[in-house]
């Protein structure tokens, strides 16, 4: 036994994956995440709807931000089938792989301009301010609208690239801090406006639709159309879509949501609906009705800060409160420019995990573990955007739309394909499904679907600079990721099984601290046969994850290779690893993977716990001896491991319908 120990006594270097020790969220920062997207939309949503199609506009998106609903319904169905869900995914299970990576082109369209049109309209809202201000005191500067958004969007964009740099946890906290403080300017701004109402009262506005010349894009010379009124109400909801837009980066988070991860997207959903109605529906139709006509149209930009101004009230306490909601404004549409890339990241992620992008892109970062170079990616395509539209807001929100219709339209398809295609039982479905001679219609799903297409097609033959821009965009990285995963095919075939790049830390010594511990409890999970984690299962279910840390230990024969930057795992520790992060993120238990090299893995995996002061070791059952003989295994290595500190620990041996404990001294 002692000859058996000696190797792992003269090398006690621990691997520690780093890139595989996920951060699991709270369904409070993932609504966060989402809601600084979808919130935002109501400092701009509705003064571009209103050019188009009046005063109505309010009333269309009302009804738009009821009907996502619907759409937020499929991907509650499509992240219950898959822990790694979102339009790629689903549409690839469904249809195969040449629309999934069509759908992702369309997609990161839409995630290529969210951040540019929030941070740039944060910019008109602070340049907006800004020169009130030096109106008020009467100095004679001015900082030009255009170009001010433009350095301020930039300024943003590169400080959120940064955050996502450092990873989603730092990143899911300034979301939070932001939607809290927007809550409660939203609650204000809501009081207010409903005392103003009392004392002056003003009348709801007019849902008589009209919809201008533009608006009517390549239909505008179309007369029969403009004489059916249900063409009209589509067209003017068309234009209000801006206010319904999130939910793909909802699927995208799912992954990082904490368990119990359905519920928990329930509850985020739940909190979703009731602020975006609140805050986009609510405050545009006040801004309606108490900003004047002939005014509002000066405010498109800037809507709520224009409402702020014509409240009941003294003109100093105006002008205060409308410096808090540019504040605040300021920074919820500049967390959406953290959500676009988020949001981005995580597409791009699933798409070059199918071997679709470049080996190097998933290249982790050496402190963080981030996928650098994809954030990297996606912040230039925003930057660019942001320097072509030079600061005109309209322009981006008309091509904004493309993007989220037809990626909404792919996954919601492919959501209702998979109904008939996939018949296994489902953690939650889509509402409103009748059973016929045996088979299930899901009447929910096809309406939704419908309604989508019909959407679709309205922006495609109203906005025309959304369909011009948008196909362009969506063909030529289409032909982007054809091309690259054709290139990767081969460098497959000629180099054979590449391995996954991961961050390796190398430690010489085992502590809590330097395995990236936190909590007072540890645990310690033996692992070796990817196909045999049914105790990790359990335990990943029945740890407090609040006050125990899992550490997941892999004891490999041979030393683990360190080329350079590019760290490598034999093939077995790989899937074994895989297995175990897929394992993690479906229950949302944070693990921390762990290798060490040993010969003897039962001393290896006692001096571990004992290094970690853990409570517990769990281990499958072995497929070469009985459960008694690895206890005793176990229960020898312990005791020459913790001979003289007197210390306890509880071993458990699970295996599916059985459990053997019991407590070594």
């Amino acid at each position: 036994m002692r000859d058996q120990m000696a190797p792992y006594r003269a090398r006690t270097t621990a691997v520690i994956i780093t890139t595989a020790m996920l951060s699991f969220i709270s369904f409070w920062r993932a609504g966060a995440i989402v809601l600084c997207d979808l919130a935002s939309t109501a400092y701009y949503a509705c003064g571009i709807a209103e050019k188009a199609v009046g005063e109505s506009a309010v009333w269309f998106i009302a009804l738009i931000l009821i009907f996502a609903n619907g759409v937020r319904m499929t991907y509650i169905e499509s992240c219950g089938m898959f822990v790694r869900a979102g339009v790629y995914r689903v549409v690839k299970e469904a249809m195969g792989g040449t629309m999934a990576k069509l759908s992702v082109s369309a997609l990161i369209f839409d995630y290529g301009l969210t951040g540019p049109i929030s941070a740039v309209c944060a910019g008109k809202y602070l340049v907006g301010f800004i020169n009130d201000l030096f109106g008020l005191f009467n100095l004679p500067l001015i900082v030009p609208s255009n170009i001010g958004s433009v350095i301020f969007a930039i300024i943003v964009t590169l400080y959120f690239w940064h955050k996502n740099i450092i990873g989603i946890e730092e990143s899911s906290d300034k979301a939070l801090k932001i939607i809290k403080v927007t809550a409660i300017m939203v609650v204000i701004l809501i009081a207010w406006s409903v005392v103003s109402i009392i004392l002056e009262p003003r009348p709801i506005p007019d849902f008589t639709i009209n919809i201008s010349a533009e608006g009517w894009g390549w239909l505008n010379n179309v007369k029969w159309a403009k004489t059916i009124g249900a063409i009209g109400i589509i067209v003017a909801m068309g234009h209000s879509v801006l206010a319904m837009s999130g939910e793909e980066t909802l699927a995208q988070v799912y992954r990082e949501i904490s368990t119990p991860k359905l519920k928990n997207m329930k509850r985020a959903v739940l909190v979703i609906v009731i602020f975006s109605f609140m805050f986009t529906a609510v405050v545009s139709f006040f801004a309606v009705m108490i900003i004047p006509d002939n005014e509002r149209l000066a405010f498109a930009d800037n809507l709520i800060a224009g409402l702020v101004m014509y409240l009941q009230g003294p003109y100093i306490i105006k002008l205060i409160f409308q410096g808090v909601v540019v504040l605040v404004g300021t920074a919820i549409l500049s967390g959406a420019v953290n959500t676009a890339i988020i949001g981005a990241n995580s597409v791009l992620c699933r798409v070059a995990e199918d071997g679709v992008l470049p080996n190097f892109l998933r290249t982790p970062h050496k402190r963080y573990g981030t996928t650098c170079h994809i954030i990297t990616m996606i912040t230039i395509v925003q930057i660019a955007t942001i320097l072509l539209c030079r600061g005109d807001v309209y322009l981006l929100g008309e091509a904004y739309a493309f993007g989220v219709m037809w990626s909404f339209t792919t996954q919601t398809a492919a959501v209702l394909m998979l109904r008939f295609k996939d018949k296994s039982p489902r953690e939650w479905k889509v509402p409103g499904n009748i059973t016929i001679f045996g088979t299930e219609i899901p009447i929910g799903i096809i309406s939704i679907l419908l309604g989508l297409l019909i959407l679709s097609v309205a922006n495609a033959l109203t906005k025309t600079t959304a369909t011009k821009w948008g196909a362009a965009f969506t063909v030529t990285f289409f032909m982007i990721l054809v091309i690259s995963e054709f290139h990767n095919k081969k460098i497959r075939e000629n180099t054979g099984i590449q391995h996954e790049k991961v961050n390796l830390k190398f430690e010489d010594n085992i502590t809590p601290e330097r395995c990236g511990c936190k909590l007072s409890n540890r645990v310690v999970v033996a692992a070796r046969d990817p196909t045999n984690l049914y105790h990790l299962k359990v335990a990943l279910t029945r740890v407090d994850q609040k006050t125990t840390d899992i550490v997941v230990l892999t004891v490999e024969k041979l030393p683990v290779l360190n080329d350079g930057d590019a760290r490598t795992l034999p093939q077995d520790d790989q899937q074994l690893i895989t297995n175990v992060v897929a394992m993690a993120e479906k229950h949302g238990v944070k693990v921390i993977p762990l290798i060490v090299p040993a010969k003897d893995p039962a001393y290896a995996t006692a001096k571990v716990a004992f290094d970690l002061n853990a409570s517990e070791i769990i281990v499958g059952k072995s497929e070469q001896v009985t459960p008694e003989v690895q206890l005793e295994w176990y229960a020898v290595s312990w005791g020459f491991v913790a001979a003289k500190s007197g210390r306890k620990i509880t071993i458990r041996i699970i295996w599916p319908q059985h459990e053997l404990k019991y407590e070594l001294s």
